[in-house]
């Protein structure tokens, strides 16, 4: 008997933020990983499924984590990749993060922690700085944990540095660790999101992406709207008069 064909898959196109002849951006959905990794047994990826949809190989020119959403840029040839994870590693280049966090955060500030670009024992601590300020808070009248309200704020960041992670961890150690978080953040607030609103992703989304065109010199500001995910959680918490 001869052996049945696997099911084609079909997905939505991913949505194009901006392209030219050497590169483009797209709109990463949350829970889609950027490429293959030893520590996943996925097998769709995001460099594989643009690859397809614009028919010719594709270069990332940075990372987003699995859960996180938000403008990614590729390039279409290796020179172009090289010359923007230049820009990227100088700091001429600006990535702007929106995120829910527990707790409230009254005023602008900043977080200087090294931190270790990979988990392992030994590995040395390397400079990371953070920066953020608040659009939003709320207050739930709904115990959890030990408090008999719920606290959340809605915050813009802007990490200087690139380490692995740097903005899952650096919010953990203020004590104000990202909703949804799974590996920094808090059960009991993840839990409640889920329970209440139905949420179950990461609250964290990079939202524009600021740099200099290595090729034509233009600066470019590259913006991804909210999906109908986080969309859902704003209108909930009722910020959607907010730039959120």
């Amino acid at each position: 008997m001869a052996e049945q064909a696997a099911p084609e898959i079909h997905f939505e196109p991913l949505p194009v933020l901006f392209r030219d002849s050497d590169f483009i951006a797209v709109h990463k959905p949350s829970g889609l990983l950027v490429h293959r990794s030893w520590i996943s047994v996925d097998r769709v990826f995001l460099l594989q499924r643009l690859r397809d949809q614009v028919g010719k190989r594709v270069y990332p020119v940075h990372r987003l984590d699995r859960a996180t959403s938000g403008v990614i840029l590729f390039a279409f040839s290796p020179e172009a990749a090289s010359a923007m994870q230049q820009q990227l590693a100088r700091s001429d280049s600006t990535k702007l993060y929106h995120a829910v966090v527990r707790g409230w955060i009254p005023e602008a500030g900043e977080i200087d922690h090294p931190l270790r670009d990979r988990d392992e024992e030994g590995s040395e601590p390397k400079a990371a700085l953070t920066r953020y300020r608040p659009l939003a808070t709320v207050e739930l009248p709904h115990a959890v944990g030990r408090y008999k309200t719920a606290r959340y704020s809605l915050l813009e960041v802007l990490p200087v540095t690139g380490r692995r992670q740097q903005i899952r961890k650096h919010l953990k150690h203020i004590a104000h660790p990202i909703v949804g978080d799974t590996t920094h953040g808090r059960g009991e607030h993840n839990r409640f999101f889920r329970e209440r609103f139905g949420c179950r992703r990461l609250l964290l989304q990079a939202r524009e992406l600021h740099f200099c065109h290595p090729v034509s010199g233009e600066t470019m500001r590259i913006r991804a709207a909210p999906e109908q995910s986080w969309d859902d959680i704003i209108c909930r918490l009722e910020w959607n008069n907010r730039d959120a």
